[in-house]
């Protein structure tokens, strides 16, 4: 399974789980680009059924209803939906 990684500033290990068709998820992947930060992300539905099946239960530890976007940070925060005030917060800006 292929992570993204887009390099930028270390402001933690921020992983952000999303659907291609969601602007949502789209919304929140721009808002870590503007800030300029370093982080990895992976498109769900793009995965095979078994590897989608493990990024779920991943998924579902954070966040039990799977929803779309779902951040992590530094495995200690989990922001879902796109909340930009949130997301700045955690990320100390």
């Amino acid at each position: 399974m292929r992570f993204e990684h887009v390099k930028g500033e270390n402001k933690g290990d921020i992983m952000l789980y999303g659907l291609t068709t969601c602007v949502w998820c789209k919304k929140t992947k721009m808002l870590l680009d503007k800030i300029g930060c370093d982080y990895k992300y992976i498109y769900v539905d793009q995965l095979n059924q078994s590897d989608k099946d493990n990024i779920l239960k991943e998924i579902k530890k954070w966040n039990p209803r799977s929803s779309f976007p779902t951040l992590i940070i530094n495995d200690k925060k989990c922001i879902v939906g796109f909340k930009e005030d949130k997301i700045r917060e955690a990320l100390n800006l």
